[in-house]
């Protein structure tokens, strides 16, 4: 059983949402901006950390707009946010350089419609979706 044209609209929304999210900060990572730098110097991981995670998430940006992948995206991409939310959380704060909470927020946004995307395509899970979902 498919989609309902319903839950295809809400999930090509949800996809684009945070595919756009995630693609906008690549340029900061990618570039070495300020905040990216001051952010992975923190966790002891520039520039390392920033290019993985800047090609991490330009792969679910990929994956997520690709007809027949937004469930590995939106897994792809909830792996990825996690850790930004669990740093946040643990080692960043939420507020980073007065940023007003914006990138925590984002990461929320990220996390939530991610989570939601792989709801909606959990039969389009790899391995187990079809097994457990029919």
């Amino acid at each position: 059983m498919g989609l309902t044209r319903t839950q295809r609209i809400m999930s090509w929304i949800l996809q684009v949402v945070v595919a756009v999210i995630l693609f906008q900060t690549l340029f900061f990572k990618f570039t070495g901006a300020e905040e990216s730098v001051y952010i992975f110097t923190t966790l002891g991981m520039e520039p390392w950390g920033r290019y993985a995670s800047g090609v991490a998430e330009l792969i679910a940006c990929i994956l997520l707009l690709v007809p027949s992948t937004p469930a590995y995206g939106a897994t792809l991409s909830i792996a990825v946010i996690s850790g930004a939310i669990l740093s946040h959380l643990t080692k960043l704060g939420i507020v980073v350089q007065d940023d007003g909470g914006l990138l925590f927020g984002l990461a929320l946004v990220v996390f939530a419609g991610s989570a939601i995307v792989l709801f909606l395509r959990r039969r389009e899970i790899p391995v187990i979706g079809a097994r457990l979902y029919g």
